[in-house]
């Protein structure tokens, strides 16, 4: 049973996350409007249509690694958007929209086709932090010949956009709206604004995210579980081995290989447990 508590802490935490904070910004793309009027700034193009959007789209590599990305959606050109949220600079972030990009392209793209067939892929990606330290809020990395200058295009467009950043524009001014509590504009960004409010400020929308938070915090809780059940099983293993070892019923080496490690890192591990 929950306590009242915990109840507690959880809604005053859903009421502190704004738009740059992937969980609230997850629930938003759910949203067809929201998505079609960011990336409208974010593309430079008012007349962009978003036909379809889905929220944490998950995809996997031909190793099996999964990726979530917190959005992406279809425009009426074809064109899939793949778009991230994130807030802490502890990565190499450039590297890793182009992996997620590269990952997208190949689960979209149907198997023999032709390479001038291939979805033409845009990569959006919002941050709290000035990535590239300019002074604009908007980015658009374009692909050039180094010694001509002239433009070149793959099909694949990268977009960085910063809320560290107040140049004034328009784009600064909607990332205001993603990072700051109490700011809204309902005549210039209408579904940002609202969507915001109702999950912020209304009760609907605060029973919405704190089930949301409630389902993440079981989910690391069950996570936690299953690997202190395989930290256990693995050093029950090990102690067997060991013990085997000391018997000698098996040796030093046939110990190490069936732990799958060195010999002498198993010996480490029977030092440690004499």
């Amino acid at each position: 049973m929950e306590t009242i508590n915990r109840k507690a802490k959880i809604r005053e935490a859903a009421k502190r996350l704004n738009p740059i904070d992937d969980l609230l910004f997850r629930k938003m793309t759910e949203s067809l409007p929201f998505c079609q009027e960011i990336l409208r700034v974010f593309l430079r193009n008012k007349d962009l249509v978003v036909k379809e959007a889905a929220a944490q789209y998950a995809m996997s590599n031909l190793q099996g690694r999964s990726v979530v990305a917190d959005a992406r959606c279809l425009l009426s050109d074809g064109t899939s958007v793949l778009i991230e949220v994130q807030k802490a600079n502890d990565d190499d972030h450039q590297r890793r929209v182009r992996y997620n990009s590269s990952v997208l392209t190949a689960n979209i793209t149907d198997p023999g086709t032709k390479f001038k067939s291939v979805p033409d892929i845009c990569s959006v990606f919002l941050s709290q932090f000035n990535l590239f330290g300019t002074v604009q809020a908007l980015n658009h990395v374009q692909r050039t010949l180094s010694k001509q200058g002239q433009a070149v295009c793959n099909g694949w467009q990268e977009v960085y956009v910063s809320a560290g950043v107040d140049d004034g524009s328009e784009t600064a001014q909607l990332m205001k709206i993603f990072t700051e509590d109490d700011a809204y504009d309902d005549d210039v960004f209408p579904e940002t604004s609202g969507l915001k409010r109702q999950f912020k400020e209304t009760e609907e929308g605060q029973q919405i995210m704190c089930e949301a938070m409630r389902e993440i915090m079981e989910e690391v809780a069950r996570e936690e579980r299953a690997e202190g059940v395989k930290a256990g099983r693995i050093e029950g293993k090990m102690e067997a081995l060991a013990s085997l070892v000391r018997q000698g019923i098996i040796t030093a080496s046939e110990g190490a290989r069936q732990a799958g490690m060195g010999e002498d890192i198993f010996a480490v591990h029977l030092s440690q447990n004499n």
